[in-house]
């Protein structure tokens, strides 16, 4: 039996906006919105929240969800990568004596995520064999990589080889941005070959209307107007 870990890392110490992972979304706490997903897939066996913050931890708890420690100050800093935090989190259910075969990584600053997304990735993952699957939203054609350009010594220049040649939108080539709603992968791929990606990541595209990641408090206040339109459970 495939066992999944569901893995949702809130810090407490954002910028960006201010108090983000608990801060109330539609009448809910940011973090009940990823929480609701996994448990709503029928998939996620565990569910564990990461955080350095006992406020953060204390709402998590009253959403029923694991929090079996308080993360070290050293991995909830600004420039802290996501890869040790993940690690250390299976390391920590591992030494209890709980191993999964799958990881999700679920951002809370995804709260568009729905439980079919979650559904959708763990198929593709353990249909396909691949290392990974990583959603992604397209980028939108005025913004293709064709047509983006970078500065040399003051000079425009394309930013890709043969960008210069495109001139008409239907002809740039597809390009697509992760946007966070689910990172699948195996947990064999992130432990031997120290990424989560691995070496076959797959895609699982997201409709551009049901993508979302809130870094600013701009990004909060159009979700907060897509949530009016269309409330979320």
């Amino acid at each position: 039996m495939t066992k999944i870990l569901g893995i949702i890392p809130a810090r407490g110490g954002s910028k960006g906006i201010p108090g983000k992972n608990i801060r109330m979304l539609g009448g809910k706490p940011l973090i009940h919105y990823a929480v609701r997903a996994a448990r709503e897939s029928k998939l996620v066996d565990r569910i564990i929240l990461t955080t350095d913050s006992s406020e953060i931890a204390e709402v998590g708890r009253s959403l029923d969800v694991e929090v079996p420690f308080l993360r070290p100050a050293h991995l909830a800093q600004d420039d802290t990568p996501m890869f040790p935090v993940i690690d250390h989190a299976v390391h920590f259910v591992e030494e209890q004596g709980w191993q999964p075969d799958i990881i999700l990584l679920l951002q809370p600053t995804a709260p568009l995520r729905q439980p079919e997304h979650i559904q959708a990735a763990v198929k593709l993952l353990t249909e396909s064999k691949c290392d990974s699957v990583v959603s992604v939203v397209e980028v939108p054609q005025h913004y293709a990589p064709d047509f983006v350009l970078k500065l040399e010594e003051g000079k425009l220049k394309p930013f890709l080889e043969g960008g210069e040649k495109v001139t008409r939108r239907q002809d740039t080539r597809s390009a697509f941005s992760r946007d966070g709603t689910i990172y699948a992968f195996w947990r064999d791929v992130f432990f031997y070959k120290r990424s989560i990606y691995g070496d076959n990541c797959r895609p699982l595209i997201i409709p551009a209307d049901m993508s979302c990641n809130l870094d600013t408090m701009e990004d909060w206040g159009e979700v907060e107007k897509k949530m009016k339109d269309q409330p979320l459970p």
